[in-house]
């Protein structure tokens, strides 16, 4: 019979945290109680004015396609907030809205990428990034980042790993699945080291101490990621953004409009609602957040997790379970299925969270007691 599927297509690696999310709808629809710590999307509503502003965009017709670059007065006003908030000039023209963040990453890694070219992420890192450049056959090379240093990128590090055929470095900060911020001087040197940067900001907005930073503070030979699902609430809106340099716009724009045509008209007005009068909203969020991160960190501790430094930012901890198992992946599933708590293995990171379990603190303080003492009850169980 004849092979309709491409290699490709067969041998892309699940996203495991969706496989979690998926058997523990399953349990759900049987009756069971699952506290979900795996899932990396806000739980809270999103916020009213953004509400309002779709709604109003949706009665005023605007149902339409829309410039395939995006609104202007959207792109105009991401580039009024990346001068707020980091005082770095971006014409509205080197600004690409697409319908999501994973969109905007397609549209980078295939303008950039020729079959072997090579792209350095972080491991662990965001497992769709060597998921997603290995698809387009390309080469996600990973440097290790480890517990004992935060988990930060080291230039050196990357540096021994750039080759003829490097074509760019990914850096996340903060980080998924760490929640550490990169330092600004490390920022600095990575963006000195010669291939292109590409800057996964998504996270910004959700930070509890010290201050994220945007590569575009320290190079212009850089890419930016971003979007409005997490510090905004707005996953299911399927809004984010890319900021190129400007001989990159008409390729990735020629890209766009092959494969998605444009982002929703009545969507992207909800994002200047949401740039311009949704900060109260957010900043409750944020300090909410704050507590929930506080508390789970002593918890998990207390449980007997290692936690090194603390992370500071986005709404995660990637806890060392080495105490408890040596498969991340087998152990991840033994709590779904006998203490009915989702959490992330760490392998879905990369090799070198192996051994780690990545909670998520994106839902309610009561929740998150909950499913840290089912856990703890499951753990007692064990040792017994």
């Amino acid at each position: 019979m004849k092979e309709w599927l491409t290699d490709r297509a067969k041998e892309i690696p699940s996203f495991i945290v969706m496989d979690v999310i998926d058997r523990a709808l399953e349990l759900e629809k049987a009756g069971e109680d699952v506290v979900m710590l795996a899932v990396g999307e806000p739980d809270f509503p999103t916020p009213a004015c953004i509400i309002r502003s779709a709604e109003k965009a949706l009665e005023q017709g605007r149902t339409k396609y829309t410039h395939s670059l995006g609104i202007p007065e959207l792109r105009e006003a991401i580039a009024e907030d990346y001068w707020k908030r980091y005082k770095v000039q971006v014409a509205p023209g080197q600004i690409i809205v697409t319908p999501g963040t994973s969109p905007a990453m397609f549209l980078v890694f295939s303008a950039i990428l020729n079959s072997g070219e090579e792209v350095i992420v972080s491991d662990p890192g965001y497992a769709c990034y060597p998921n997603m450049i290995d698809y387009l056959q390309g080469k996600a090379v990973s440097v290790p980042v480890y517990e004992r240093d935060g988990f930060q990128l080291e230039p050196e590090a990357i540096e021994e790993r750039i080759s003829s055929r490097t074509k760019a470095i990914v850096i996340n900060s903060p980080s998924n699945p760490t929640g550490q911020l990169l330092e600004p001087a490390r920022m600095q040197r990575i963006a000195e080291l010669g291939p292109l940067v590409i800057s996964d900001e998504i996270y910004h907005g959700l930070v509890y101490e010290g201050k994220e930073h945007s590569i575009l503070e320290f190079s212009d030979k850089a890419i930016v990621l971003n979007g409005f699902s997490k510090r905004y609430a707005m996953t299911g809106f399927r809004i984010g953004f890319c900021i190129v340099p400007k001989n990159f716009v008409r390729p990735l724009q020629k890209i766009a409009q092959n494969f998605f045509i444009s982002t929703a008209d009545f969507v992207q007005w909800a994002g200047i609602s949401a740039l311009k009068d949704a900060e109260p909203e957010v900043e409750k969020m944020r300090e909410i957040f704050n507590q929930r991160r506080k508390f789970m960190v002593q918890a998990l501790k207390r449980l007997g997790f290692g936690i090194t430094k603390e992370p500071t930012g986005a709404f995660y901890v990637l806890a060392n379970a080495k105490n408890f198992c040596d498969d991340s992946y087998k152990f991840a599933f033994e709590l779904l299925e006998q203490a009915k708590v989702g959490v992330t293995p760490g392998i879905d990171f990369g090799k070198n969270a192996e051994g780690y379990i990545r909670f998520s603190y994106a839902v309610e303080i009561e929740r998150i007691k909950d499913g840290l003492e089912r856990i703890s009850e499951f753990l007692k169980a064990k040792e017994g």
